[in-house]
């Protein structure tokens, strides 16, 4: 009987504990959803509900998200500058951290190293130099400025991230394909890289949540509104002076959140099994 109360028990704390973290990660998008679509003389009323709608919900601020701001133009930046960082993150990232994989002896430890240390590098000190190369290659203005900055920090991290993920992988798989025929490309291409599947996830979100929430570069080297990423063009153009539109800065900050929640969510098993690859190597 003792037993199966202690059993009993550890359930229900289980059962808490689970309810209680879940409503502390879901509360920040019940609060933005909330607050996007309140009026905003209920969100200054202090004597409010400020958890619940004390008048009748209202799309005024979606309204002056879409329609008095450029965010539909921004979040199309955001996407292709995403999809074009992403795109030559994996193809300079993958080989880079293939290579470092098997390269081996304590060389191949210290440029792994050296490589994931320039990612500790802040942006704050390395846009000055930038500029000048955007200026000097006339990208000033041009979403093409933030392509090519971008991939200076998300290339090193991923490469060593990758790293860690092919050492994970039995290097006597590709020397079996090398036996049945294939080239060291063709093992990499055909056994390797399926089996990385997971670890190139996860340098598809790393890289695609990096370039949303990223200010300082999109700040200094885009001056056009038309062309800001949502980033910059939000607080821009949302915060004017002391005076916060907070229901659409929430409600912008919904919309920019949720593909990204929903896409950890859908692929966490993968996600972390990327972050975690190669740890028990």
């Amino acid at each position: 009987m003792n037993w199966t109360l202690h059993r009993a028990l550890v359930r229900t704390g289980h059962a808490v504990l689970l309810v209680a973290f879940t409503v502390f990660l879901a509360f920040p998008f019940y609060w933005m959803a909330i607050t996007a679509f309140k009026q905003t003389t209920d969100l200054l009323n202090v004597a409010n509900n400020p958890l619940w709608f004390n008048q009748a919900p209202t799309l005024a601020h979606l309204r002056v998200l879409f329609f008095d701001t450029q965010f539909g133009r921004w979040i199309a930046n955001t996407i292709v500058v995403g999809a074009l960082v992403v795109v030559i993150t994996l193809l300079l990232a993958v080989p880079a951290g293939y290579a470092l994989a098997r390269l081996s002896g304590r060389r191949g430890r210290l440029l792994g190293m050296a490589i994931f240390l320039t990612y500790l590098i802040p942006p704050t000190i390395l846009f000055i130099p930038f500029s000048r190369i955007v200026a000097d290659l006339g990208l000033q203005d041009s979403l093409w400025s933030l392509v090519l900055v971008y991939p200076s920090f998300t290339v090193p991290f991923c490469a060593w991230l990758m790293m860690g993920f092919f050492r994970g992988l039995p290097r006597e798989l590709e020397d079996a394909a090398m036996i049945d025929g294939l080239t060291r490309f063709g093992a990499f291409v055909k056994v390797a890289l399926p089996l990385a599947s997971a670890g190139m996830l996860t340098v598809v979100i790393f890289t695609l949540t990096l370039v949303m929430q990223e200010f300082v570069y999109g700040l200094t080297f885009i001056t056009t509104s038309s062309n800001y990423t949502v980033s910059v063009g939000v607080p821009t153009f949302l915060v004017r002076g002391d005076v916060y539109f907070w229901g659409s800065l929430m409600g912008a900050c919904l919309i920019v959140s949720l593909p990204i929640a929903v896409l950890y969510n859908l692929f966490v098993d993968r996600f972390v099994a990327g972050m975690t690859g190669g740890a028990l190597k």
